[in-house]
């Protein structure tokens, strides 16, 4: 059996597109509708409540599109809403939380993890707890680091304000002694390298999109829903505002063809979860 429905896949923003480059680097027979709540950008400081509406309303703008399975390529959104959403919608759900807790527990030697984030996603404690639900024995150090996003919507992936960023962040991290990262923000993939040449491979990196790719594809085997052989998939993008030139930054890091870029408005509020 196959399904041609495309994936629907929603971020707060466009970092959901390193999601989207690595399903397409591994499916690339499948149609991917991406939805970026671009009028809403960054979920990482909002409330828990807020998050949850706001990805209520992004789940049934894609159901709209005739999706047949959805990825929440969002970090505080896969940490606060994806429990309900797996209840109420009608299609199968993924985040990206969980197979990059899965990555990070079969990686690390010395069970010592650490993971970084948005002001949401680790206050919401959701990687430790799908760490310690896998390995109650992992330590985990946890830190916010709110000032990546915006250096990375600025285009500065190679720029020493960003290393000095980085080290400010991460030193103490390397000081307790992790051995394993996880990228816990789906912009974070950008700075994957920059991050790497601070670790100096001492510490090896999670990153989640990749890891949230391979789940999809194992949902899709398991549900019957893959695209039929011979597709060509392809790509669509929808923002609920006028991109910004993170756009172009995505464009040029990931080399994805993204074409004519959709306006969607959010039309109505959703109902409550």
């Amino acid at each position: 059996m196959s399904d041609p429905r495309p994936i629907g896949v929603f971020d707060s923003g466009i970092g959901g597109l390193t999601v989207v480059k690595a399903v397409r680097d591994l499916l690339p027979n499948e149609k991917i509708f991406y939805l970026g709540d671009t009028a809403r950008v960054p979920y990482g400081g909002k409330s828990a409540t807020t998050v949850q509406r706001y990805s209520l309303e992004m789940t049934e703008m894609l159901l709209g599109e005739d999706v047949k399975a959805i990825v929440i390529a969002c970090n505080s959104a896969s940490a606060v809403a994806l429990p309900d959403l797996k209840k109420t919608l009608s299609v199968p759900v993924i985040g990206v939380i969980l197979p990059g807790a899965k990555s990070a527990a079969a990686m690390t030697r010395n069970r010592r993890i650490g993971v970084i984030g948005t002001l949401a996603t680790i206050k919401s404690g959701a990687y430790e707890r799908a760490i310690h639900s896998l390995d109650s024995k992992i330590d985990i150090v946890a830190r916010p680091c709110p000032l990546l996003v915006p250096l990375i919507e600025e285009g500065w992936l190679d720029d020493e304000l960003t290393d000095r960023v980085i080290a400010r962040y991460l030193g103490p991290m390397v000081r307790e002694e992790i051995d394993t990262l996880v990228l816990g923000c789906t912009h974070y993939p950008l700075l994957a390298d920059v991050i790497a040449r601070f670790l100096k491979e001492k510490v090896k990196l999670v990153d989640s999109a990749r890891n949230c790719a391979t789940a999809l594809q194992d949902l899709l085997d398991r549900q019957s829903f893959r695209a039929p052989a011979g597709s060509s998939g392809g790509l669509q993008v929808a923002l609920t505002d006028a991109p910004d030139h993170f756009l172009r930054v995505a464009r040029e890091a990931l080399q994805l063809e993204i074409g004519e870029v959709q306006l969607r408005e959010v039309l109505h509020p959703a109902r409550a979860l």
